[in-house]
């Protein structure tokens, strides 16, 4: 094994300052690194790289930290990560702990401390299993997929499972999410469109509920505002992805297609 590819690391964080800082400082430490401006584009670079270790930002958008160092693991045991955090509340924590992350270092970033998590990440000399090869397709098509569309806007929610139906997919709504505990407990659903500004239980505090029900769904946030605090911290909590109202549809597909090819190569 080169003596690069048993010092990697993916640098994924969507504050660029934090990115270059790191690029540069574990550059000049021997370390080969990659950069990911968000959740989606680390993992594809765990895939195809199979890095050491992974420094992850877990407030990032494009898959969220939690879903990410999930599939991380998943994918391979024996890649550190790391997580960098500005504010990371205490049920956050302990799912990273608990998943698996081998260490939780703090913003603003102590360098050694980072150099220190990563030196430990992996010893020289240790295998590195082959690359395993990057998604292609889907390998069920939209028909065999399920997609609940959660919001309190029985038009947006009914425009959405129109959209979704004509693509192909079968769609099911709820109004708010103690009634997609219900559609989930009659049947499962591999995909959740989850309103975040619905009344009595917005949607960001809906999901943890709809995550411990819906364990295998991706859930991916659908906002009335640009809350990007709001946004990371439901991403950070477990949602794939985040859109914003008016919702744009290609996006949507693009992004219910991208959490379903994920999920078929067992990230």
């Amino acid at each position: 094994m080169s003596q690069t590819a048993a010092r990697s690391v993916v640098v994924a964080d969507d504050d660029a300052n934090v990115r270059e800082l790191l690029a540069e400082y574990l550059g000049r430490h021997s370390w080969d690194v990659l950069t990911a401006v968000n959740g989606l584009e680390a993992l594809l670079h765990v895939k195809r790289q199979r890095p050491a270790a992974v420094l992850l930002d877990l407030r990032m958008p494009r898959l969220g930290g939690i879903e990410a160092l999930k599939r991380i693991r998943a994918f391979d045991a024996a890649i550190t990560v790391v997580i960098l955090s500005g504010n990371l509340d205490a049920e956050v924590q302990r799912q990273a702990e608990t998943i698996g992350a081998a260490g939780i270092l703090h913003k603003p970033v102590d360098l050694a401390a980072v150099l220190a998590a990563l030196n430990g990440s992996r010893p020289n000399g240790a295998p590195v299993a082959p690359a395993a090869p990057a998604p292609t397709a889907l390998s069920r098509s939209p028909a065999s997929r399920t997609v609940l569309v959660v919001d309190d806007d029985a038009d947006v929610r009914a425009m959405l499972e129109e959209f979704l139906a004509a693509n192909g997919y079968r769609a099911r709504g709820a109004g708010d999410g103690d009634a997609a505990v219900r559609e989930l407990a009659v049947s499962p659903v591999d995909v959740m469109l989850l309103d975040s500004d619905m009344p009595d239980l917005t949607g960001a505090d809906a999901l943890p509920t709809l995550r411990a029900v819906a364990p295998g769904a991706a859930i991916i946030l659908v906002s009335g505002t640009t809350n990007e605090e709001t946004a990371k911290r439901a991403l950070a909590a477990g949602a794939f992805d985040y859109v914003t109202k008016p919702v744009n549809l290609v996006h949507v597909i693009d992004t219910i297609e991208t959490a379903l090819a994920l999920h078929d190569v067992a990230l």
